[in-house]
């Protein structure tokens, strides 16, 4: 596919996702990498266009450049913030909140502390990004494993194996302590995303190095 042809397809689909107004967003293409341009009103709104252009197919990689451009009269203290943040991370039963910690600077919200699984990792982070005067969120929360090596090993490549959108006889499974590293080739940006979703969602698993190649 032409450059072109995909700087087109992307377009396309942001226009399609509603939940993004896309007349602020520009689109660049050069051998299959976008750069979003341009701005959009929200944190949340940012992450969703970048979702959306991973869908795409014959997208490689994402340059993201979108600025969050709150009017002035929107715009919400950091003190403010970081206390909706507590509270909404608080109501989610699934999040050890007594283990998390929250720092807001200029609108940009750090999460830190240690959880046990993944997905309370990417709850929290879930959880506060769409708070209103959030202009990004580093999450620096760390995942404590508590799995042997060679049980995860497994239930990583089982996990692949039982996806119906990976060709998982095409990715390689490498665990040390709680580190996993996916070597391989996949077709598309989408799948790629699904493998390291797929090695994220085993117990134990605290960082993910995502080496497979898009082609």
């Amino acid at each position: 596919m032409s450059d072109i042809s995909l700087r087109q397809d992307i377009l396309d689909e942001l226009e399609f996702e509603p939940s993004i107004d896309a007349a602020h967003i520009g689109v660049a293409v050069e051998n299959g990498v976008a750069t979003l341009t341009g701005h959009v009103s929200s944190y949340a709104e940012k992450v969703t266009a970048e979702h959306a252009v991973q869908r795409v197919k014959g997208v490689r990689g994402i340059a993201q450049e979108i600025e969050v451009r709150y009017p002035d009269a929107k715009k919400t203290a950091d003190d403010e913030i970081a206390k909706r943040a507590l509270n909404i991370i608080g109501w989610d039963t699934t999040i050890p909140d007594d283990r998390l910690m929250v720092k807001v600077q200029n609108g940009w919200i750090t999460l830190s502390g240690e959880v046990e699984w993944n997905y309370q990792k990417n709850g929290a982070e879930d959880a506060v990004r769409k708070l209103s005067g959030v202009l990004g969120v580093s999450n620096l929360i760390t995942v404590q494993p508590r799995i042997d090596t060679y049980n995860l090993k497994h239930r990583i490549e089982d996990a692949l194996k039982r996806s119906a959108e990976i060709e998982a006889d095409n990715i390689r499974v490498e665990v040390s302590g709680g580190k996993v590293t996916l070597e391989g080739k996949v077709s598309s940006w989408y799948e790629r995303g699904v493998a390291e979703r797929a090695a994220w969602a085993a117990p134990g698993v605290g960082t993910v190095e995502d080496r497979l190649v898009v082609g």
